[in-house]
C-alpha cells in the first residue's frame, strides 16, 4: 500500500489518542486507523522506542493469543517515519486476518545494520508484552533482508538469560540468508560489468571514485539522476523497439553477464549505489568488502574484451571481518525455523537456501530447519495461501515437536486455504 492510502493513515495516526506507554518506548503509543486489508475489528496502535524505531501493532478482534513479530525488508536507506510499517502490515495482512497480532517496527536509523535490527526486532517484541501481556505463542518473522535480521536475531535473542525462549518459532520468507559478506558481492560485479559497457557511473568528467563505494560520502545523486543515466546508458525505461542499436547490446551484454532481469537492473543498480554507499562509509570506515579480483565474466558478445577491461578490487580483510560479525549467520538455530522462498525470485536469488542449509548443518543443527520453495516470480509478497501453510506447519512442529514434510505442503494448501490464492508450492 502506498501513496494517498498510506498519507490517510499516516494523518490518523497523528491525531490518535494516547494510550499508555511502556517502559521501553521513547513516544507513548497512539491509537491510529489500520489498513483495511487487516479486516473489521481490528484495533492498530504506533509509537516509538527509546532506540527511535517506529512500530506499529495490529489487535484483531477474534486474537488467537499468538503473535507474530516482523522484521521488515531492505535495508531502507532514508530516515524512519512512523507510517512504514504500515506497508508491511499490509502486506502480511492475512496473518491478522488468520488472527494473529502482528508488530513491525522500523530500525532506529536508515542503512545498513545487521545486529542492530536484530535487536530493535527484539525489542519491538518486548514492547508488545509489556502493552499487551505474553501471549502464548510468539513467532519471529522475517521478510528479504529481515530474513537475515530475524536469522540473527534467532541466533542472538532466541532465548533469555535465563534460557527460556522468548519465541517459539521462526518463519523466514524470501530472507537472504547467504550472510552479508556473500550477500550483495553479485551487486558489486553488477557496478563493475555496467560501468564498463556505459561509463555514466562515474561519468566523464566527474571525480573518479571505485564503484564497490556505491557513492562518494558526499554524494547527493539522487535516484531519479541514476535512473536517468541507466536509461541513457541502455534504454531500459523505453520498448526494445526504440532502443538504439548500441543501447540495446549494452542491455543484452550488462543483463547476459550479471544474471540480472531486465525489469529488475534499476533496482539492483539503486540497491548497489545507495546502500553500498551507506555500508561502505557509514559502516564500514571506508574499507571495501567486495572482491571481483579472480572473477571470470561470462556471457556478454566479446568476453575478452570485458575481462581484460572491467574495473578490478580486492576486499579488505577488516572490512570483511566487520561485515561478517554484523551480518553474517552462525546456523546455531535452538527453534524450529521454516523457510519459504520463490524459486524465481527476482530479487534474491533461491540458491541462498542452500547456502543456509550448509550453514545450519555445519552448526549441526539441521533437525530445526524446514525449507520450501513455490514456483513464483515474485518477491515482496507471495500468495496468501501460501503463507498460511508455512504458518500452520510451523505451528503444528511446535505443537508436537515433529518436523513438517514440505512435500505435503502443496496437498495442505489445497485442501485448507483453497480461498486464498493459489497454492504453489514444488
Amino acid at each position: 500500500m502506498k501513496g494517498p492510502a498510506l498519507l490517510v493513515l499516516l494523518a490518523g495516526l497523528l491525531a490518535g489518542h494516547p494510550v499508555p506507554a511502556s517502559a521501553d518506548a521513547g513516544v507513548a503509543p497512539r491509537a491510529i486507523p489500520c489498513p483495511p486489508s487487516v479486516g473489521e475489528g481490528t484495533h492498530c496502535q504506533s509509537g516509538q522506542d527509546a532506540n527511535g524505531a517506529w512500530y506499529v501493532i495490529a489487535m484483531p478482534a477474534q486474537w488467537n493469543r499468538h503473535l507474530i513479530v516482523h522484521a521488515h525488508g531492505g535495508p531502507r536507506t532514508g530516515a524512519p517515519e512512523a507510517s512504514d510499517p504500515l506497508e508491511d502490515l499490509d502486506r502480511f495482512s492475512v496473518m491478522v486476518r488468520q488472527g494473529y497480532a502482528w508488530i513491525g517496527s522500523t530500525f532506529r536509523r536508515g542503512g545498513y545494520g545487521v545486529r542492530m535490527a536484530a535487536e530493535d526486532t527484539d525489542n519491538s517484541r518486548r514492547i508488545f508484552w509489556s502493552l499487551h501481556g505474553r501471549p502464548e505463542r510468539t513467532i519471529l518473522h522475517g521478510q528479504s533482508w529481515g530474513g537475515n535480521v530475524a536469522a540473527k536475531a534467532s541466533e542472538l535473542h532466541a532465548l533469555d538469560v535465563e534460557g527460556r525462549r522468548n519465541y517459539d518459532g521462526v518463519l523466514i520468507t524470501n530472507g537472504v540468508l547467504s550472510g552479508g559478506t556473500r550477500a550483495y558481492q553479485f551487486r558489486a560485479g553488477l557496478r563493475a560489468v555496467y560501468q564498463f559497457y556505459c561509463r555514466n557511473h562515474p561519468a566523464v568528467g566527474e571525480p573518479a571514485y571505485p564503484v564497490w563505494q556505491g557513492l562518494p560520502r558526499e554524494s547527493r545523486m539522487t535516484r531519479a539522476e541514476l535512473r536517468s543515466r541507466i536509461e541513457s546508458c541502455t534504454g531500459v525505461d523505453r520498448p526494445a523497439a526504440r532502443r538504439t542499436a548500441e543501447q540495446a547490446r549494452r542491455l543484452r551484454d550488462i543483463l547476459a553477464v550479471t544474471g540480472v532481469q531486465e525489469d529488475q537492473l534499476v533496482s539492483h543498480l539503486s540497491w548497489a549505489t545507495f546502500l553500498f554507499q551507506d555500508l561502505v562509509h557509514e559502516r564500514l570506515g571506508g574499507l571495501n568488502p567486495f572482491d571481483n579480483a579472480a572473477g571470470v565474466y561470462a556471457g556478454s558478445s566479446d568476453d575478452a574484451a570485458l575481462n581484460a577491461g572491467v574495473e578490478r578490487f580486492t576486499a579488505d580483510a577488516d572490512a570483511v571481518a566487520r561485515l561478517a560479525y554484523d551480518a553474517d549467520l552462525s546456523g546455531l538455530i535452538v527453534l524450529p525455523t521454516l523457510t519459504l522462498h520463490a524459486l524465481h525470485d527476482p530479487t534474491v536469488n533461491y540458491s541462498v537456501e542452500a547456502a543456509y542449509a550448509a550453514t545450519v548443518a555445519a552448526a549441526g543443527r539441521s533437525h530445526l530447519l524446514v525449507q520450501a520453495a513455490t514456483d513464483e516470480d515474485q518477491h515482496s509478497k507471495l500468495t496468501d495461501a501460501g503463507y498460511l501453510t508455512v504458518l500452520s506447519a510451523l505451528e503444528n512442529w511446535i505443537d508436537t515437536g515433529i518436523a513438517p514434510d514440505a512435500t505435503g505442503f502443496q496437498a495442505d494448501c489445497l485442501a485448507r486455504y483453497p480461498t486464498q490464492g493459489q497454492c504453489r508450492f514444488r
